[in-house]
């Protein structure tokens, strides 16, 4: 295509022409520090989860730490308008995760609030949600859970008021006895999700699990 040609797509790293669907190239790519988390064992995300509520499995791909390139990889998804950067993440997931014969029963991401949607013209979470759906063969919901609140970025709040976490959330149906997987970015210090959590928990005889695309030590 003429726009290929003027507009190459290049790597978010080192800017070297690479696949239009691809976001990194060979190179850069294995400088992406993965985790390499078995989501059936005990790892960093699972002994914080069960600080703050009961959990079943974790997992995150990447590790998230300052000037690393798996931070560059997320803030393009989510402050760069590349939606289909969730899809490259998501393949990379399905490359190294396998839920064997033990899969969740319901993929649901952590929502933005109406009003962020919109300035975002997305949500960072769906196409990758999407994704998994598809490879994994399990159903999502994106309508599951509300947020109720409006407020800035997490990346742009300091820690102490992300510990608050101002940001309500609540169930817009009627869920028991299903093995919910959160989905989110980045894993912090597991506020958000924990209040999901206790969201579904408290719902009925349901069951949590958590994967996000990278853990912040």
């Amino acid at each position: 295509m003429i726009l290929d040609l003027l507009f190459p797509n290049r790597c978010i790293h080192c800017n070297r022409i690479i696949h239009s669907d691809l976001l990194i190239c060979e190179i850069c790519f294995e400088h992406i520090h993965f985790t390499h988390f078995d989501y059936f064992e005990e790892n960093i995300i699972k002994e914080k989860c069960k600080l703050l509520f009961p959990v079943e499995n974790t997992y995150a791909l990447m590790q998230f730490e300052e000037k690393n390139l798996s931070r560059k990889v997320i803030h393009e998804l989510k402050y760069r308008n590349r939606e289909k950067t969730g899809k490259i993440i998501a393949k990379w997931v399905t490359e190294k995760l396998s839920f064997d014969d033990k899969k969740p029963d319901l993929l649901v991401s952590v929502p933005l609030h109406i009003k962020k949607e919109k300035e975002r013209g997305y949500n960072q979470l769906h196409l990758f949600t999407e994704t998994l759906s598809q490879f994994y063969d399990i159903p999502f919901d994106h309508h599951l859970i509300k947020r109720n609140h409006y407020s800035k970025a997490q990346a742009l709040q300091d820690k102490k008021h992300r510990l608050k976490n101002e940001n309500t959330f609540s169930l817009t149906r009627k869920i028991s006895e299903k093995h919910i997987l959160l989905i989110d970015d980045v894993f912090t210090t597991g506020n958000t999700i924990s209040t999901i959590a206790w969201e579904i928990l408290n719902a009925g005889e349901n069951k949590v699990s958590v994967l996000v695309m990278a853990v912040d030590y």
